[in-house]
């Protein structure tokens, strides 16, 4: 698998395919607890998807698009953003994510 950021930083590319890169300004501590909890969520969907439990590969799906939201990953552009509306956002991840 190659993978290569973009000049301007906004992007990955693995393997010819662009994906968005995570905000460099969610603080390391707050970005490994959204990976742990993305790499959980994404657990949970193959788990819930071997199960045949369609309502819990929703939920899990639902969580992994949330941490990916934290991150900057999805939803309205980072790099469009102003700070406090980033940090706005990693924020109200975590607490969701936490369950508060």
């Amino acid at each position: 698998m190659t993978r290569e950021r973009t000049a301007d930083g906004r992007w990955i590319v693995v393997d010819g395919r662009r994906w968005r890169a995570t905000d460099p300004a969610v603080p390391a501590d707050v970005r490994d607890r959204l990976q742990q909890h993305l790499g959980r969520a994404r657990a949970a969907v193959r788990s819930a998807g071997r199960a045949g439990d369609e309502g819990a590969v929703a939920a899990a799906r639902a969580r992994v698009h949330r941490a990916k939201t934290g991150l900057g990953e999805r939803g309205p552009a980072w790099w469009t953003q102003d700070e406090p509306t980033r940090r706005a956002r990693w924020e109200e991840a975590l607490r969701e994510l936490d369950g508060g």
